[in-house]
């Protein structure tokens, strides 16, 4: 069975994480990206993060995010929240993370994370395994563009 390269979940935007402009706090929307994310592997790939750090002492630590906000998450909006895994190395993975409206006629937010693979056992950035690497192959979802501001500019609706 070959596994979804795009994955979707759904979150409501709630009171405790809005300005008082009624509109997601800028720096909320990375843990709503990044806990969506956290599902979405979870679910899709049965891979639970919390349990390979228990069981393995291995799990993946955020490098860096570079964020787009593009349209305002309202308080109480339900939006949908899709990601993939653009690229991978032995010890790192890129993600894109895209946050829409309900009907994903309207792009709110985009992210690009790099999440480093890391033994919690010896301190220090790890290889993944070669199932991992295989799993991580096989999902790969590579992005038509070389940077940032290009990627953003081709998901940004063209005005007429």
């Amino acid at each position: 069975m070959e596994l979804p390269k795009v994955l979707e979940s759904k979150a409501k935007i709630r009171f405790q994480d809005c300005d008082p402009f009624n509109h997601l706090n800028n720096a909320a929307y990375i843990n709503y990206m990044i806990n969506a994310r956290e599902d979405q592997i979870d679910k899709h790939y049965d891979i639970d993060i919390f349990e390979l750090a228990k069981t393995k002492g291995i799990s993946w630590v955020v490098g860096s995010n570079q964020i787009a906000y593009l349209r305002p998450a309202l308080l109480m909006e339900d939006v949908i929240i899709d990601s993939q895994l653009m690229y991978c190395t032995e010890n790192q993975l890129h993600v894109e993370i895209r946050m829409w409206n309900h009907n994903k006629t309207e792009l709110k937010a985009v992210m690009w994370s790099t999440f480093v693979h890391f033994s919690l056992l010896q301190q220090k950035r790890w290889n993944h395994d070669q199932k991992l690497m295989k799993l991580f192959n096989g999902i790969r979802n590579p992005i038509p563009a070389k940077n940032f501001e290009e990627r953003i500019s081709q998901l940004k609706p063209q005005k007429v």
